[in-house]
């Protein structure tokens, strides 16, 4: 593929979609290339909509994946109906794609939500050793057609655990902190890894996970799904 590609596409229409509001959806698709999103119209009242809107991305050299996400559009939290995702390798082996593509069903906690910037550090002092983890910013992909999160980040090792504040209502939250872990020597023998996660802080129900990531010293991670154990180089 190219190293500057735009991609044009034109979102049709849905068919037979699952209601989630006493008997009917109100749905409307996001369209992201990595961290890059677009949103069509909301189609109230409707398990057959008729979007017919055309797009034309950009798609970044290095891009993973691009993914559709049909939303049920809500009140207080829009619900996910279910997403298609198409690989890099998929995009570039076809000159057009023009078909019906099913829906698959969706787990929050397994979709890359952005990119998190640390850095790591190793202090010992006297005969204690503590891990100073600084969180510096990240770039989040938005859950729903508000596109924003509450988000905070967790760090954890072996049994500790820090967290930072919590940033209201944005997708590109600096936080700016130093998270301190004090750690016993005989815990660096084992064989531990650092952990940092991020979650959209929920006043109501349970806290959303974003993502998380094994980092290595100091640089941009990618966020990874709650199931992937990948150590992230940067």
């Amino acid at each position: 593929m190219a190293r500057n590609t735009s991609l044009y596409f034109r979102i049709v229409e849905g068919r037979n979609l699952p209601a989630k509001d006493s008997g009917t959806s109100d749905p409307y698709c996001i369209v992201k290339v990595d961290n890059e999103v677009v949103a069509t119209a909301t189609v109230w009242k409707n398990l057959n909509p008729f979007w017919g809107e055309e797009y034309t991305l950009h798609l970044p050299m290095g891009f993973h994946s691009l993914s559709f996400h049909v939303m049920d559009e809500d009140t207080i939290h829009d619900d996910v109906i279910g997403k298609i995702t198409l690989s890099k390798d998929t995009i570039g082996s076809q000159a057009k794609l023009d078909s019906w593509l099913n829906l698959t069903r969706v787990d929050p906690d397994e979709e890359v939500q952005g990119e998190i910037h640390l850095s790591l550090a190793l202090l010992k002092d006297a005969e204690k050793f503590s891990l100073r983890c600084q969180v510096i910013e990240a770039d989040l992909a938005p859950r729903d057609i508000s596109g924003t999160s509450d988000p905070f980040a967790r760090v954890l090792f072996n049994n500790h655990s820090a967290e930072t504040s919590i940033i209201k209502k944005t997708r590109f939250p600096h936080w700016g902190e130093t998270l301190e872990l004090e750690l016993d020597p005989e815990e660096l023998r084992e064989d531990n890894a650092v952990t940092v996660e991020v979650w959209d802080w929920d006043m109501v129900g349970k806290n959303d996970f974003l993502g998380k990531v094994t980092p290595l010293l100091e640089g941009w991670f990618r966020l990874l799904p709650l199931g992937n154990n990948e150590v992230d180089a940067g």
